[in-house]
């Protein structure tokens, strides 16, 4: 799921903003550390993850279990109710859903109505991005000088 879903929405939403998905991502792996004591729940931050991606895509339509079709908007609350029916504890899911829900509306739904976004990704994150150079694309002139001396460059197709 995080494979999935998380390529999404770096591909999407994230795309050239590699400092506010780790961001996004550290508040989702600390945020149930004040209820549980335990940082870093895998179970809750790949429910965070599934909540804030549910937000960015909700027409999506998802297959689950190739049984049923739903919108991406209900999936988390879908995964939620299959974790109960298989006896899973639900409070990591609980506390996944509520971190991503903070996160989404403290960053998108709370600024857009006139709000400041009070979960700005802090300038370390950004240092910490640009030193390790995280999500660094390649520059147009070191594309150029890689392409020097090529008689085509245009789109390829292949055919069977």
């Amino acid at each position: 799921m995080i494979a999935r879903y998380g390529v999404q929405l770096e591909r999407g939403p994230f795309e050239r903003r590699t400092a506010d998905f780790l961001w996004m991502m550290i508040f989702g792996a600390l945020s149930a550390i004040p209820l549980l004591w335990t940082p870093f729940l895998g179970i809750s931050l790949v429910f965070m993850l599934l909540y804030v991606w549910s937000r960015e895509f909700p027409n999506a339509q998802i297959n689950i279990y190739g049984l049923v079709t739903l919108k991406a908007f209900y999936l988390p609350w879908t995964m939620l109710a299959l974790d109960v029916i298989f006896g899973s504890p639900l409070m990591p899911d609980l506390l996944g859903i509520i971190a991503g829900h903070l996160y989404y509306f403290i960053t998108v739904l709370h600024p857009l109505s006139g709000g400041k976004n009070i979960l700005k990704t802090p300038i370390w994150v950004h240092k910490l991005v640009a030193r390790w150079g995280i999500g660094h694309q390649p520059s147009m002139s070191s594309q150029s000088d890689r392409a020097a001396g090529v008689a085509f460059r245009g789109r390829s197709y292949r055919l069977n």
